[in-house]
């Protein structure tokens, strides 16, 4: 009797292949899915329109603005013109 009971607990190559195989399948049926986030939030989609310094115009993210730094503060036009390297 306990021979029986110990070759039927056996398990074979043959009843681990088809449990092999099925747990592959799981991410093409979907149980992985993530949660996907939205690319575009209100905050992202507003633009602000700025002036280049050969006078066209860019629209520029507003998240962009607020992450930028302050190199210098009440800047002159004279110095500002120098620094992008225009003549007057």
């Amino acid at each position: 009797m306990k021979k029986k009971s110990i070759e039927e607990r056996k398990i074979s190559r043959r009843s681990i292949l088809p449990i092999l195989g099925g747990s592959l399948l799981l991410p093409f049926l979907g149980f992985g899915n993530t949660v996907i986030e939205e690319a575009s939030s209100p905050e992202d989609e507003d633009y602000q329109t700025l002036l280049k310094p050969d006078g066209t115009t860019v629209k520029v993210k507003v998240k962009t603005i607020k992450n930028s730094k302050v190199v210098k503060k009440n800047v002159s036009n004279k110095t500002f013109l120098n620094w992008l390297g225009k003549k007057l």
